[in-house]
């Protein structure tokens, strides 16, 4: 037998006297229900042992067999060494007909405090039913042994969710009883510390007449919809409980204040709740319904695809689509792009596209529309009166920042006397900020998925949605754009502010007539149109965010028209595996994740395109290692990328042919850039390794030709580096930057990063130092690698004032 458990020590003494009353006749019953069961193991897997014909003949068992029966069942669950699923055995016999008693409670309690405690949650079924057929006085002196029990099933999630959440509600009841809880134990627990937080903030609104009822209702409730009958109980218990309304406001109001993962009880509690909160239609519930929707939907940092309560935003997701005003739109489109949980990112889309519908706009534009402003004014900026400063949040480049002045004059930081006399205005202030910098994290993410979208504006629509925007405006006004007048002719310029207004202006400086807008893309453009561009970008010091004029261009290929339904132009390939899916997951890529069990050996990472008409698919595979006893996952092998058109409500696949250019091309960049970023031939110290299997692949790949990402970096290098101090020292070739330094000479693979020194093509493994590039004006800031193989240079210019042991070893002839 196993140690008793930590609640089991608190059951009071059995009497002799008591334990052979219950333990007689065990033997005979536990051989009449084991010939009953053993007669069913043909339904066993299939049915419930207790559906099956062969277990009718317990129906004519007398209550006292049924009993003892019961009783010898459960010594079997709560003591066998190979657990068997005996929950529907036991619930059959114990409610039978059988009178029970406080001593076999007892007694079972002690069995299950001595015995297993398995998933399925057999060993506490009995225990747990007797407890509901026991009078206050019978339970009175068990409570501790009972709230001890009760504090640990909440607390563990050991057993399975609905055996568990069977026991938890018994036991929780029979508590109830014994001390006299208004507010039923199983609702709020201590699972969690919203439960506690709750019960002692809302303990009056949770006593009142009728709020228990409703609470225990809302928890019932088994799927994301509401059936039509559990409506109508539902408006039956809020009219009935005077408190009704609060209550459901105050829970869900602190839940959204919470902030915080619940237990899946409280989940499902919420749930309930969310469907009660839709039953009211005026703005200060659609308002709340969409706080609750946002932070279920969110997520901790380090488990981003665990929402606080899954369950809860499935349904919050669905009910806030049917709303009106603006909060559901900018609620749903954002979580849109910020969710990372698959099912909750599906229905989050779909709530979208029924908005969109219902209100006449295609997704993206449900979207775009749905873009808080914060309050910020078209610059960017909101001030706010704090005492005697000024407290003002702007958004600086990509980030929203705050800061305070006094009569005109910036001040350094954070005022003393407004932290100490002024702290609610302060958190309210930094909580801006925070939501602030979300919303641009969003926004980037949105406006550089156009690219794949051919969207077309007014012009009006474009200036108030992208450059007189004070959130999507730090990104409009840097990017490049294209007008017409007749949908045929496109011109290209950048937005430049003329008086009161916006303007297009192309090379020359001159504005480019057009009432249409849309996002300018290479793809669509010349080649010496897009090196003009290029040049002007450089030249005008703008950084981008995020690569839009040297921005890589993929082009159907004629191997890939030749194979028809997919391209292999990504195949073959050797990354590092939780690089590369963290890589995926970054760039809005939904990949189950590689792993030594069934069906883990293959995975397809899928991410939506044009506005969510097309869909790419990546494959990739998981790579054995050499190591049996290593079953972590390593490297994984690339395949086949293919795509596929939506219809309706299914994906239906599509040859390559047809792919429109803006949505192959952006799809191929973000496979070109997992492989470029996570390949093992951009590791130098893989030169190192002997016999190695992957070596040939490393030495064939790290010095190959280059990928359009690649060779977009060669072009981007070939202008900046005339304007660097190292002109001189270095020469740009097809593959190769030269670098001439005072002891040797070098060779970095615009590829790969990696360095060969001459004349021998020995590799050279350095770390260069962040920054290393200077003050050097970068036109976008995606691309490490960039960075990486600039200020490689830079040093191996220098390489006499090298002072890293390491790497002067290497240098050595």
């Amino acid at each position: 037998m196993a140690d008793v458990r930590g609640w089991a020590r608190l059951l009071p003494a059995l009497g002799a006297a008591d334990r052979r009353r219950v333990e007689t006749g065990l033997v005979d019953a536990d051989a009449r229900i084991r010939a009953v069961i053993g007669r069913t193991t043909t339904y066993y897997w299939g049915a419930s042992v207790t559906r099956t014909p062969e277990w009718t003949v317990t129906e004519s068992w007398s209550a006292e067999l049924r009993r003892r029966a019961a009783l010898a069942m459960h010594l079997e669950a709560a003591t066998s060494s190979s657990p068997t699923a005996l929950n529907d055995v036991l619930r059959n016999l114990a409610d039978g007909g059988p009178e029970w008693t406080r001593a076999d409670l007892l007694w079972c309690l002690e069995v299950a405090g001595r015995g297993h405690g398995y998933d399925d949650a057999a060993h506490l079924e009995l225990p747990a039913t007797i407890a509901g057929h026991l009078t206050p006085a019978d339970l009175a002196d068990l409570a501790p042994a009972l709230s001890a029990l009760f504090a640990e099933l909440t607390t563990r999630h050991v057993p399975s969710a609905g055996p568990r959440r069977r026991v938890v509600t018994l036991i929780g009841e029979a508590l109830d009883r014994a001390t006299g809880r208004r507010v039923p134990s199983w609702l709020l627990h201590h699972g969690d510390e919203f439960g506690p937080l709750v019960r002692a903030g809302l303990g009056d609104v949770l006593a009142a007449p009728g709020v228990a009822e409703l609470l225990t209702h809302c928890a019932s409730l088994d799927k994301p919809a509401a059936p039509a009958r559990w409506l109508r109980v539902l408006d039956g218990h809020l009219a009935s409980a005077a408190d009704g309304k609060k209550a459901v406001h105050a829970v869900l109001a602190a839940f959204v204040a919470h902030h915080r993962s619940v237990h899946d009880d409280t989940d499902r509690l919420l749930r309930g709740l969310a469907w009660a909160l839709s039953r009211e239609s005026d703005e200060a519930a659609t308002d709340l319904l969409a706080g609750v929707t946002a932070v279920a939907s969110a997520a901790p940092r380090q488990a981003s695809g665990f929402p606080h309560a899954q369950r809860t935003a499935i349904a919050a997701v669905r009910l806030l689509a049917e709303r009106a005003g603006e909060a559901p739109v900018r609620t749903l489109a954002r979580l849109a792009v910020t969710v990372k949980n698959k099912a909750v990112r599906s229905r989050v889309q779909t709530a979208l596209a029924h908005l969109g519908t219902l209100r006449g706009w295609s997704l993206s534009e449900v979207m775009e529309l749905a873009v808080d402003d914060h309050g910020l004014d078209s610059d960017g900026c909101r001030r706010t009166p704090v005492g005697p400063y000024e407290a003002t949040v702007r958004v600086e480049g990509e980030k929203a920042r705050l800061t305070f002045a006094r009569g005109g004059t910036a001040l350094k930081g954070v005022p003393a006397a407004v932290k100490e006399t002024h702290a609610d205005e302060l958190r309210q202030l930094r909580g801006l900020v925070k939501s602030v910098n979300a919303t641009l994290t969003s926004e980037r993410q949105r406006v550089e998925a156009l690219l794949s979208e051919d969207r077309t504006w007014t012009y009006a629509d474009w200036v108030s949605r992208f450059p007189d925007h004070p959130i999507t405006g730090t990104y409009g006004r840097r990017l490049l754009w294209e007008t017409s007048t007749d949908g045929r002719r496109w011109s290209a310029g950048l937005p430049r502010r003329d008086g009161d207004g916006w303007t297009i202006v192309g090379l020359d400086g001159r504005p480019v007539p057009g009432d249409r807008v849309r996002l300018w893309h290479p793809v669509r453009a010349r080649v010496d149109e897009t090196l003009a561009w290029r040049e002007r970008v450089l030249a005008a010091g703008l950084t981008q965010p995020f690569k839009q004029a040297f921005r890589e261009v993929y082009l159907l290929t004629p191997a890939e028209e030749r194979t028809g339904s997919y391209s292999n132009r990504f195949a073959g390939h050797i990354l590092r595996y939780r690089q590369a899916n963290a890589l995926m997951r970054a760039r809005g890529w939904q990949a189950g994740y590689l792993g030594t069990w069934d069906g883990g050996y293959d995975s397809e990472a899928t991410k939506l395109f044009g506005g969510g008409a097309w869909r790419a698919s990546f494959h990739h595979q998981l790579v054995d290692t050499d190591d049996p006893g290593d079953h972590d996952v390593h490297h994984c092998a690339t395949d086949q990328v293919r795509f596929a058109r939506s219809d309706g409500a299914t994906w239906r696949p599509a040859p390559v042919a047809d792919v429109p250019p803006l949505v192959f091309t952006e799809a191929m960049r973000d496979v070109d850039l997992f492989v470029g970023v996570t390949s093992i031939a951009t590791d130098p110290q893989w030169a190192d390794r002997g016999e190695d299997r992957f070596r040939d692949y490393w030495h064939r790949t790290a010095v190959g030709p280059l990928a359009p990402s690649a060779q977009v970096r060669r072009d981007a290098l070939a202008r900046l580096l005339p304007r660097m101090a190292i002109a001189d020292r270095v020469t740009l070739t097809d593959r190769y930057l030269h670098v001439r330094g005072t002891m040797r000479g070098y060779r970095i693979h615009l590829g790969s990063g990696n360095i060969m020194m001459e004349p021998h093509d020995a590799y050279l493994c350095i770390v260069p130092a962040r920054g290393g590039t200077g003050r050097l004006h970068l036109p976008f800031e995606d691309d490490p690698m960039l960075s990486t193989i600039l200020s490689k240079a830079i040093m191996l210019a220098a390489d006499d004032t090298i002072t890293d042991p390491t790497v002067l070893r290497q240098l050595v002839p």
